[in-house]
C-alpha cells in the first residue's frame, strides 16, 4: 500500500526542510523523512477520520489474544500481550497492549500499557503509554509515562505500512521524556534463533537523543512481529523470542 497521506498527516515544511526545523526551537525535534512520504511525524493534531479499527499491519500485527513471550540476556521474561481493550487517547481509538517483564525470581519489575492505532494506509502510530517500574523495595516509579495531546506529548509512528531502506522517523514525542528515532537498515534479513530460522526480516535501527550512546536493532518477521532485539552500542543486553500465542489458539 502506498504511504498516500491522510489529510492530518500531511507533511509541513518543517518535515522537508532541515533549516526550517532548525529555525524554530519550540518545534519538537524531527528526523529526516526519508521515503516516509509526506507524513508529519510526530503529528500534534490526528484526525480520528484518517484510523482504522484493528491492527494489521504486515510486520506488527496486533490483534487481541495474540501474546508473545522474550527472554533477555539479563534473566528477565517479557511477555506482551494485545488485549480486547481500547482507549482514547487524543481523539483516536487505540489498541491497548500490556507489556509485563519479570525478573529471575518471577516478581514483576516493570509493568506497561502501550496504545496503538493504525491509519488508513496501514501505518502504526504509537499515541503513548502508561508505565510502572519496581525498585528492589516493590516502590513504583512511573517516569517515562507519557500521553499524545498531554502536556505536548505527540503521537509518532512505530511501523510504517511499507518501510524502504534509509527510511527515518520519529516514534513519539514528548521533550525530555519520550523521543525515541527508527531508521529502516534492511527488509532481507535472515535469523536462526532458538525459536526458529526467520528469512525476509525488516531490520531497523533504534536511537534516543537522550542517550546518545544507545543503539538498538530490532528484527520483524513478517506475519509474526518483533523476534530479536538487540543492544548495539550502549549499556544493555539482547532479547528474543521464545513463545509466540496466536489469537485464539488454545492457552
Amino acid at each position: 500500500m502506498a504511504l498516500r497521506p491522510p489529510a492530518p498527516l500531511r507533511a509541513v515544511a518543517v518535515l522537508l526542510v532541515a533549516a526550517v526545523a532548525s529555525g524554530c526551537a519550540s518545534d519538537p525535534p524531527t528526523v529526516d523523512p526519508t521515503g516516509v512520504d509526506l507524513l508529519e511525524i510526530p503529528t500534534p493534531s490526528p484526525d480520528p477520520d484518517d484510523f482504522v479499527s484493528g491492527i494489521d499491519n504486515r510486520w506488527l500485527p496486533l490483534t487481541p489474544g495474540s501474546e508473545w513471550v522474550y527472554e533477555s540476556t539479563d534473566g528477565e521474561t517479557i511477555t506482551v500481550t494485545v488485549t480486547d481493550e481500547t482507549r482514547l487517547v487524543a481523539g483516536v481509538r487505540t489498541t491497548v497492549v500490556r507489556d509485563v517483564v519479570t525478573g529471575e525470581d518471577g516478581e514483576v519489575v516493570e509493568e506497561t500499557s502501550d496504545w496503538f492505532a493504525q491509519d488508513v494506509d496501514g501505518n502504526v502510530w504509537y499515541f503513548g503509554e502508561e508505565t510502572t517500574e519496581y525498585d528492589d523495595r516493590g516502590r513504583p516509579d512511573t517516569a517515562g509515562s507519557w500521553e499524545a495531546g498531554v502536556d505536548g506529548a505527540e503521537a509518532g509512528v512505530v511501523m510504517l505500512a511499507e518501510p524502504r531502506r534509509g527510511d527515518g522517523y520519529q516514534q513519539e514525542h514528548l521533550a525530555g521524556e519520550a523521543e525515541d528515532r527508527a531508521t529502516v537498515l534492511s527488509l532481507d534479513e535472515s535469523l536462526q534463533i532458538d525459536s526458529g530460522s526467520y528469512d525476509g526480516l525488516l531490520v531497523t535501527e533504534e536511537t534516543t537523543p537522550l542517550e546518545p550512546g544507545l543503539v538498538e536493532h530490532k528484527y520483524y518477521a513478517p506475519g509474526l512481529g518483533l523476534v530479536l532485539e538487540q543492544t548495539v552500542a550502549g549499556d544493555g543486553g539482547e532479547a528474543e523470542l521464545v513463545g509466540f500465542t496466536e489469537a485464539g489458539a488454545a492457552r
